[in-house]
């Protein structure tokens, strides 16, 4: 199969660089995904007794309009609708085994963290329907890519009804990365290879939620709300770090929490004793109805292959700053581009980010273009 641009990896950058694609009229792409579904680290729970619009945030749940105008105006431009995350009342905070939590003075974020209703999958949703383009490919691995004199070659794996690894290869001009730039030089053999400056920029990014595992508890109501907390708590204690409100305007009630026990430590707890820990700190919370969830579930980013290498075990103290999205000579100057958000300038590992490198990296084709005329 020949096309002109590959784009690898199906979570927003690379659904947003297609969608930025065929606005300009371009539709000769071909997306690989390796996950069954799109979305990457975009990605929902949805309880059994619920319907599927009304997902859960396994990965990430906020925005800011406020500075994320791009990410804004497309959410607008989709018809997306939002609100504001919950947080009146006030906020616990657990130091001690020996001491009972201390209930103080909620903190109101400024600019206001929003969500999506629905989730954040409705983005993913929304622009996967806009793509007229149907090759859209999911549970397709690639293992190398091979540039021989500007013809690339890009073999990747999928799976038949079988359950048996099928070998497949794309022809094409142009390769966008969207999957964090870690991953990228882990998981796939480059002919030639990649300048080692490149490799050991790609390498020394840490990838946005790698490290990082998160709980939900979905309930009947949020009943924390009747004494008058925000369901937002900060502890010393854990397993959970930090908690918030993950209730959704259909009053469909929830609360996450980020897990405070490094990677490592978590490999060494099964999940089912995990979840029983943090329903237990949930209950030291909120009280008695704390004990009893719907559902809830664990997202343990760092056991997810697709997210994480074995380098992320540790947490960075921040985002980290943007690597060159190229090289700057030789057979892949141009031709190979890096379009997740851990390339982006302005949000490297935030949900903005990834719109802002998709559309650094469309840009970066289309100037391509106009000088190869």
């Amino acid at each position: 199969m020949r096309t002109k641009i590959a784009i690898i990896g199906g979570g927003l950058s690379g659904l947003y660089a297609a969608y930025q694609l065929e606005q300009q009229g371009i539709t000769d792409y071909i997306l690989l995904e390796a996950r069954a579904q799109l979305g990457g680290r975009i990605m929902g729970f949805t309880s059994l007794s619920q319907a599927t619009t009304n997902n859960f945030d396994l990965g990430p749940t906020w925005f800011w309009p406020e500075f994320q105008p791009q990410l804004n105006a497309i959410i607008k431009t989709l018809n997306l609708e939002t609100f504001a995350q919950y947080e009146q009342g006030n906020t616990l905070v657990e130091r001690s085994h020996t001491q009972p939590p201390t209930a103080m003075r909620g903190y109101t974020h400024s600019p206001t963290s929003m969500r999506l209703k629905g989730g954040m999958g409705t983005l993913i949703n929304a622009l996967h329907a806009k793509l007229s383009n149907k090759q859209i490919v999911t549970g397709t691995l690639v293992n190398t890519i091979t540039n021989q004199n500007g013809n690339i070659e890009i073999n990747f794996s999928t799976s038949n009804t079988a359950n048996n690894q099928v070998n497949n290869q794309v022809n094409v001009e142009h390769v966008m990365l969207a999957l964090p730039p870690r991953l990228a030089v882990s998981q796939i053999t480059f002919t030639p290879a990649l300048p080692s400056n490149l490799v050991t920029q790609w390498q020394n990014t840490a990838t946005w939620m790698a490290p990082h595992a998160k709980y939900i508890a979905v309930y009947n109501k949020p009943f924390w709300r009747e004494e008058e907390l925000s369901g937002s708590a900060r502890s010393s204690v854990g397993p959970m770090a930090e908690i918030h409100d993950a209730s959704n305007p259909e009053g469909q009630a929830a609360l996450f929490g980020f897990i405070g026990i490094p990677a490592d430590g978590r490999k060494r707890i099964s999940n089912e004793d995990l979840i029983t820990h943090c329903r237990a700190q949930l209950v030291r919370l909120f009280g008695a109805q704390a004990a009893t969830p719907k559902a809830d579930i664990i997202k343990d980013w760092a056991q997810d292959p697709l997210t994480a290498t074995s380098l992320d075990t540790h947490a960075a103290s921040a985002h980290a700053p943007a690597p060159d999205i190229t090289a700057q000579n030789g057979p892949w100057h141009q031709n190979l581009v890096g379009i997740s958000s851990e390339w982006s300038v302005q949000f490297p590992g935030y949900v903005a980010g990834a719109v802002d490198a998709a559309n650094i990296g469309v840009e970066h084709y289309l100037k391509m273009l106009k000088r190869d005329l």
